[in-house]
């Protein structure tokens, strides 16, 4: 019996205007088969998984058959790469199959990323190789179990063809999932060309559709912006807090709905560095760690000047209104970073000197080059039981800098009245055991283009879908790297 697989399609962006869009369907692979299908994401879409399991659910989920309702488009978008302007990129190898609403009754897209060339690809093939695909797939499902906002992963197909890089490699599709693929780039690709009309209903589209509240307000461009801002600002202060490392914030790699996307050469640091930098194109540290809330609010700047004309029809006076909605990143971002540190050293109360008591903390850790996940994910034993230090000290190359710090510590929490017990449960919610090590992800990498073994692969996903849970016969992975194993550089996967 042949089953057909259903996608319950709405195609909002695909009625905007022709020149939001290329129409083009995805090129047709050889023998696709499906490595991974993540079933609880695809029930949670109201899409069936048994259906998606078939051969014929591996041929939609890589190209090869259009699903019924499917209206499938290269979105266009401009962007600053590296402080560059580039007028025109688009989805050079990303092709969106439509929108479905979940089971929350929000809408989101479904994307085949590695679906072959489009009027976007600029002479790319418009293919992913599979290290890609399986980097995107585990750390974008691990973001999700931290809860930090993100695209998802819905599949990953290899094509059964070849891509060439710099070598030739095993060909793969991944099939993206977002609450919308609207970049700060897709309003550049109109301002850039004086299409005020576009800029309009680009954001006219973007509040129905993200932030439906600021079409109430007398002003909702401004209410837009300050909606962007808002959840941008939180967002870099969640990767800032779990030690993530986006590694290109390009402005076509900014989401207007305030998701993390485009996991290119990503990466979470091991030993705290503020400096810390893994893309191997990001030569002058632009999006370094410490960097990315910098970076966060000149991202937010350009998309300002996107706005402008809506604002008001005097430059003068809008650009001094955005300005003025601009100046509140700082401080929401720092509000955000602070309450969320205070968390992870276990403090419930926000008093005067906190801010440099963590801060201390970091500028220890750096010092003696102490892992960040783990000496946080320890703090939380030490706050229940101070025999516990011993586990964190020894994180540290001098173990007096914990020492000094931690009689500080204690003296600050003693003063509130949670138990230890409270602290370490409050500590250990927000300070996860495990993260996707560069190293695990290069063997999970490895195992699957050397030896087409998907086992560790699947075992880390396993091992990241519970974060804060400590999982006994995990331990390991929660590991840092030996020195034969680290990873100094990561790669954009295009």
């Amino acid at each position: 019996m042949c089953m057909t697989v259903h996608f319950p399609f709405q195609n909002t962006y695909a009625t905007l205007p022709a020149n939001f869009f290329a129409r083009v369907a995805p090129t047709p692979v050889i023998s696709p088969r499906l490595i991974k299908l993540n079933r609880p994401l695809a029930v949670h879409l109201g899409l069936d998984p048994d259906v998606l399991d078939s051969p014929e659910g591996a041929e939609i989920l890589a190209g090869k058959r259009l699903p019924e309702g499917a209206d499938p488009i290269a979105m266009a978008y401009a962007g600053h790469q590296f402080g560059h302007f580039v007028p025109q990129l688009g989805d050079g190898r990303a092709i969106l199959l439509g929108e479905v609403i979940d089971a929350d009754g929000v809408r989101r897209d479904i994307q085949l990323k590695g679906s072959g060339p489009t009027p976007f690809s600029r002479r790319g093939d418009g293919r992913a190789a599979l290290g890609p695909v399986l980097r995107e797939y585990v750390v974008s499902e691990a973001m999700a179990a931290l809860g930090i906002p993100t695209t998802r992963s819905l599949a990953a197909v290899i094509t059964g063809e070849s891509v060439m890089r710099e070598t030739v490699l095993p060909g793969a599709v991944l099939t993206r999932v977002a609450s919308s693929h609207i970049r700060v780039g897709t309003f550049q690709f109109f301002a850039a060309r004086g299409d005020t009309d576009g800029v309009k209903q680009l954001a006219d589209h973007v509040i129905a559709r993200h932030y439906p509240q600021a079409a109430q307000t007398d002003r909702p461009y401004h209410a837009l912006l300050e909606g962007v801002i808002a959840r941008q600002a939180e967002l870099v202060a969640r990767w800032l807090l779990v030690g993530f490392i986006h590694g290109v914030m390009n402005t076509d790699n900014t989401s207007i709905s305030g998701e993390t996307i485009d996991y290119g050469p990503c990466a979470f640091m091991d030993h705290y560095d503020p400096a810390t930098v893994f893309s191997s194109i990001d030569e002058q540290g632009r999006y370094a760690y410490a960097n990315q809330p910098r970076i966060a609010l000149w991202n937010l700047t350009r998309l300002a000047e996107c706005l402008l004309p809506l604002f008001s029809n005097k430059q003068e006076k809008a650009i001094a209104e955005a300005q003025s909605l601009l100046g509140e990143f700082p401080e929401k971002f720092t509000t955000a970073y602070q309450a969320g540190l205070r968390k992870k050293i276990g403090l419930f109360t926000m008093l005067d000197g906190d801010e440099a008591l963590v801060q201390d903390l970091l500028d220890a850790m750096a010092k003696n080059q102490a892992d960040f996940t783990l000496t946080f994910r320890r703090l939380g034993e030490a706050a229940f039981d101070p025999a516990n230090d011993t586990a964190v000290r020894q994180l540290f190359a001098d173990p007096t800098a914990y020492d000094d710090w931690a009689a500080r510590w204690r003296q600050r929490t003693s003063g509130e009245p949670q138990t230890a017990s409270e602290r370490r449960i409050a500590m250990r919610a927000v300070n996860p055991a495990f993260i996707p090590r560069n190293h695990r992800v290069e063997a999970v990498i490895e195992a699957a283009m050397n030896r087409d073994d998907f086992a560790p692969f699947e075992a880390l996903l396993k091992v990241l879908s519970k974060p804060y849970e400590d999982q006994p016969p995990f331990a390991d992975y929660a590991e840092p790297p030996q020195p034969d194993q680290r990873v100094l550089q990561t790669f954009c996967g295009t």
